[in-house]
């Protein structure tokens, strides 16, 4: 019964920790705690300015958690370090099994539902080869708040024009999972490395390892 598959990027489709090799570039030792500190706190952003009210986009919290993770790292962080890092945004390498997974479900409707602002969405897409691979890419900027918000999977449903039982969302974010699932999605996790489950109350229809697994 499922009419159209929506993927998050970050995390999913986009390895945010393909930042590493030019963090460790410009922070030899660093890259690798870098990475995970500027993400964590990137996520925290969003978290944070939902519940304010004060909506940035995606692109100006990535550049906020970037300063704030070099000062807590005791890193000099220039504008020029500043922009090539965040450039690395716009061409984050895809995992391995999206192409396949993507051949698979050819035909299918797919789409994108993400945190990320429209330019980053788009030119990421671009650097990665899927353009023309999606009908829709969904930027959470057409509603000023981020997920989990129900009314960013709302978004999905209403672009589409598909009724939310009927979509399949798929994340390999928990927190993403549990807020698609308490919208009424069937959600996917995937959970490629094997990581336990949030104690949030809310279960993923289906766990999966791999993105090939959607269409076994």
């Amino acid at each position: 019964m499922l009419q159209a598959y929506v993927f998050d990027a970050y995390g999913t489709l986009f390895d945010v920790h393909s930042v590493i090799d030019a963090a460790e570039r410009e922070y030899p030792g660093q890259g690798a705690t870098l990475s995970r500190l500027w993400r964590a706190k990137q996520l925290e952003y969003t978290w944070l300015r939902s519940l304010f009210g004060q909506y940035r986009d995606f692109w100006e919290g990535t550049r906020s958690a970037l300063e704030f993770a070099c000062a807590v790292l005791g890193l000099a962080c220039p504008q020029v370090v500043q922009d090539r890092l965040m450039d690395e945004y716009l061409r984050l390498a895809l995992f391995p099994d999206v192409i396949p997974a993507l051949d698979e479900l050819q035909g299918k409707t797919l789409a994108i539902l993400s945190n990320g602002s429209p330019h980053m969405l788009a030119q990421v897409v671009a650097s990665t080869g899927l353009v023309g691979r999606f009908s829709a890419i969904l930027s959470v900027d057409e509603v000023g708040i981020y997920k989990p918000s129900p009314r960013v999977y709302e978004l999905a449903s209403t672009r589409l024009g598909i009724p939310k039982d009927r979509i399949a969302f798929v994340s390999a974010n928990y927190f993403d999972v549990a807020g698609a699932k308490a919208y009424g999605f069937y959600v996917y996790w995937l959970n490629r490395s094997g990581a336990p489950a949030d104690e949030l109350g809310l279960k993923a229809d289906k766990e999966i390892s791999n993105l090939r697994d959607l269409v076994i």
